[in-house]
């Protein structure tokens, strides 16, 4: 049998990851276009969370305590998130569009974010003479709160265009797909600016953070051209009163297990993150290892976040608890954060590389796990889907912002005691502030599993709706 052109190009689209999620409504190359969006997030996150804490731990001298409370502050604005959403739910314009003008300036923020970052950086580590009190402290703070305003908006209205668009059936795999870019886009780019400046210097920092700025803006803009229709509104239905938030969220409360899952995520969410700032300044510090070898953590924990989504995927299909697997999650960080503690005395890279590997394998588990439950509480009334995510997002963003915080102020604190001999002999080594961190997130996922407990025993008397299909993962609107 001889086949077309039509039939070859059918065959070979339909054997592409994620072909699936295409629709009439959303081909795939638009889908694939539109999920530009989530890599220059992807993109941000490794310059935020991972190479420029190093640099300004190890090569700028930056206090770890100043440095913590920088890399919080974007993250802090995250429980806007859901604000953010309903404002462009509801959002009035005369043609129409919903999400591009929030996507639009979202992509202003996060670039001019990026594009000053690096001066303010310079500033701050002293490089600089200026007569201004505290002027890089506060340069350096405007610059990360523009850059995490930016990601939050630009993420948000994106995946609430990709939800718009798909049916409901693609729905949950479009999410699924967008969720893949997101970390594909931190891995990728953590290998790129990691080989750039394997050579460091000041000039060359600047150079890399403003290319990523601009690489997001031509990111974005391919992204959203031509992804939403024009919908023309009516004076009349641009002064209609948007609803309100307090009766939903006075429903929503009400739900039985809703505050221990929250518990759960705040305490969880405390655990994985509160190495976030430490992590490649342990390596680059302690360890000895490169700007360009420490950079590579970022690619290993995005890769260990995938294969605990598709680890996430065949158990939900199983049949898998939620609760149950969110335990999982647990037990894989705990063994992780051991192996990071055991890798400085036993001068072990590889071990080091092996340890942040799981802490994103397991941090993906439990985030998958807890967001699943959210999605399919019982929820009555004014009490949606929505809610639940925004109440599960919050609870994430505010424990992840207060535990980085936490964790460089615990980490200089400790090494202030630690060498100055107060703690003894054996301890007075700058491995010891790393090490009390580590012991302590080891201590809240333990806290973390006694949460839990309750909820994993309900789970056998409920049955568990599962937002899978056909065994694919549906993580419809997932907060990434």
């Amino acid at each position: 049998m001889i086949l077309g052109r039509g039939h070859i190009k059918r065959l070979s689209i339909g054997m592409l990851p994620f072909a699936d999620a295409a629709s009439k409504e959303l081909p795939l190359p638009q889908l694939l276009r539109l999920a530009l969006f989530q890599v220059s997030v992807g993109m941000a996150t490794v310059m935020l969370l991972g190479t420029l804490n190093r640099v300004m731990i190890v090569e700028l001298s930056v206090p770890a305590m100043i440095v913590a409370f920088m890399i919080a502050l974007p993250v802090l604005i995250a429980p806007f998130r859901a604000l953010l959403g309903f404002r462009s739910d509801t959002h009035r314009s005369a043609i129409g569009w919903k999400r591009v003008p929030y996507l639009w300036f979202g992509t202003l923020w996060q670039m001019g974010g990026l594009a000053v970052m690096p001066f303010a950086l310079l500033v701050l580590s002293g490089d600089t003479v200026h007569d201004v009190p505290f002027a890089g402290e506060v340069l350096a703070a405007l610059a990360f709160l523009m850059t995490g305003l930016g990601m939050h908006m630009t993420q948000t209205a994106g995946l609430a265009l990709a939800a718009d668009r798909a049916t409901d059936e693609t729905r949950p795999r479009v999410v699924a797909l967008l969720y893949v870019m997101f970390l594909a886009g931190a891995a990728v780019s953590a290998l790129v600016v990691g080989w750039l400046l394997r050579d460091f210097t000041a000039i060359k920092l600047v150079q890399v953070v403003q290319g990523t700025a601009v690489v997001t803006v031509l990111l974005n803009v391919v992204a959203l051209w031509k992804q939403e229709k024009v919908r023309p509104m009516s004076a009349a239905e641009r002064a209609e009163p948007r609803p309100r938030f307090a009766d939903a969220w006075a429903d929503f409360a009400q739900g039985g297990d809703a505050g221990r899952l929250l518990a759960v995520v705040f305490l969880g969410t405390m655990a994985f993150n509160m190495q976030d700032v430490l992590l490649e300044p342990y390596g680059g510090e302690i360890l000895g290892l490169s700007v360009s070898a420490t950079t590579l953590l970022t690619a290993l924990w995005a890769c260990g976040a995938l294969v605990g989504f598709g680890f996430a995927a065949r158990w939900l299909a199983d049949g898998l608890s939620p609760y149950r697997m969110a335990s999982r999650g647990i037990l894989i960080g705990i063994t992780a954060f051991s192996c990071v503690v055991f890798a400085a005395p036993m001068g072990s890279p590889m071990l080091f590389f092996v340890g942040a590997t799981g802490i994103g394998l397991g941090g993906g588990l439990f985030s998958v796990a807890t967001l699943t439950a959210a999605m399919t509480m019982p929820a009555g009334g004014l009490a949606g889907r929505g809610l639940a995510l925004g109440a599960w997002g919050a609870a994430q963003a505010t424990a992840a912002g207060l535990s980085i915080a936490l964790g460089g102020l615990i980490r200089d604190a400790v090494n202030a005691l630690a060498l100055s001999g107060a703690l003894g002999d054996a301890l007075n080594q700058p491995a010891t502030g790393y090490s009390m961190v580590y012991h302590l997130e080891i201590a809240l996922l333990f806290g973390t599993l006694v949460v839990l407990g309750p909820l994993v025993r309900t789970s056998f008397l409920h049955t568990t709706h599962n937002t899978l299909d056909s065994g694919k993962i549906g993580l419809a609107d997932f907060p990434t």
